[in-house]
């Protein structure tokens, strides 16, 4: 299997989640957006798609 490298960039990932969530009709707060970006970079680690790099790598 070929191997990729991706950036995952959990303020882009509430920037998106707060995109979508106005387009569905709901206002969201900046801390929400926060904690679901967290929520969602530490599901794709429990889930072995991604791996934390320390920035010293």
């Amino acid at each position: 299997m070929k191997e990729i490298e991706v950036v995952i960039d959990t303020e882009e990932i509430a920037e998106y989640f707060y995109r979508e969530l106005i387009k569905r009709g709901y206002i969201p707060v900046e801390s929400e957006l926060d904690a679901m970006a967290d929520i969602t970079f530490d599901y794709l680690l429990e889930k072995c798609i991604i791996h934390e790099e320390s920035s010293d790598e």
